[in-house]
């Protein structure tokens, strides 16, 4: 079975688990109020993954991009701004916005390496949550409310269980095109430029433009989520300052750089635990960066990618000693 027929079967699995969770999880509405922002985060570090995970390229500013598509959409369709528009075409506009201004900022910010690119996507991630701060018209640090809920066919996303199916949709739609673009030339080009960019360049892969639309692309689906989030919960900046960032990175650390599922489980599980364990929710970031530092000792290829590989090298070795 190839890798891409493994993983749409396994997507097939996930997409028909999703239908029933809503129906077998107790007190529901606490409970997938906490996993719907797991989603939400999903569908960002799945985006970020196709960066970090495959193209090599670091960003600790993906937060200001979620935050970009919270702000659009809430800009453009609250009332009392007077714009009104339709919150679908909202978050249209929204996605096209940031991935005009990932596309500006990315062609000189993706020429940086190393530690110039962390401080140029830290710095922008800080500009654009102080320009929030001081807008009047993003309700400054009180947050922009007045945000519309989303409605399709006469259905209002007004209840966390219909939340849980539209955020899951995406979540879904989000794994298919990532496994879809690893599997791709695209996928092997950006693989190429994670291992080496001057042997990538050497057999004819444009560097650059690779990194550059793959920066566009995972600021898109940032901005996805960040519109999302919106329609659901009330923006604010603390919700997309550098913290956050430096969160959406770990998550895909500790998940496993270059691993859609590994990502999906890490921002599931590292956005659902502080929720689980009460007691660790002050000290979230304090848990955070213990479990990266063991996880780079004694896992470095990350918390799910890691032991599964190991389990495919052991059973590899198991049937050639047969």
């Amino acid at each position: 079975m190839s890798a891409l027929v493994r993983n749409y079967f396994i997507l097939t699995a996930f997409a028909l688990g999703l239908i029933v969770v809503p129906l077998v999880l107790p007190n529901p509405e606490y409970n997938l109020s906490n996993i719907n922002r797991a989603g939400l985060v999903a569908i960002v570090c799945i985006g970020l993954n196709l960066l970090l995970g495959f193209a090599g390229q670091i960003s600790l500013g993906h937060a200001a991009f979620y935050g970009m598509g919270a702000y659009f959409s809430g800009m453009l369709t609250a009332p009392h701004l007077g714009i009104g528009l339709d919150p679908w075409l909202a978050m249209v506009i929204g996605m096209a916005g940031t991935a005009l201004f990932a596309w500006v900022i990315g062609i000189p910010t993706l020429k940086l390496h190393g530690n110039y690119l962390v401080m140029a996507t830290l710095g922008f991630n800080i500009v654009i949550i102080e320009v929030i701060k001081a807008w009047a018209a993003t309700g400054q640090e009180d947050g922009l409310g007045g945000i519309p809920e989303l409605s399709l066919f006469g259905l209002t996303f007004d209840n966390e269980v219909a939340r849980f199916y539209l955020i899951f949709f995406f979540v879904v739609a989000a794994i298919l095109i990532s496994i879809n673009l690893v599997n791709s030339r695209v996928g092997r080009a950006l693989r190429a430029v994670h291992g080496s960019e001057v042997a990538a360049a050497s057999l004819g892969v444009n560097v650059s433009r690779y990194k550059v639309k793959v920066f566009v692309l995972s600021a898109v689906l940032a901005s996805l989520a960040g519109s999302l989030h919106a329609h659901m919960i009330m923006p604010t900046p603390g919700d997309f300052d550098i913290f956050h960032s430096v969160d959406l990175v770990m998550i895909v650390l500790i998940g496993g750089m270059g691993s859609v599922w590994g990502t999906l489980i890490g921002a599931i599980l590292l956005t659902m635990l502080p929720h689980w364990l009460g007691v660790i929710q002050a000290y979230k970031h304090f848990f955070y960066g213990l479990v990266l530092v063991v996880i780079l000792i004694y896992l470095p290829q990350g918390l799910f990618v890691g032991p599964v590989d190991a389990w495919r090298r052991r059973r590899a070795k198991a049937g050639g000693a047969s």
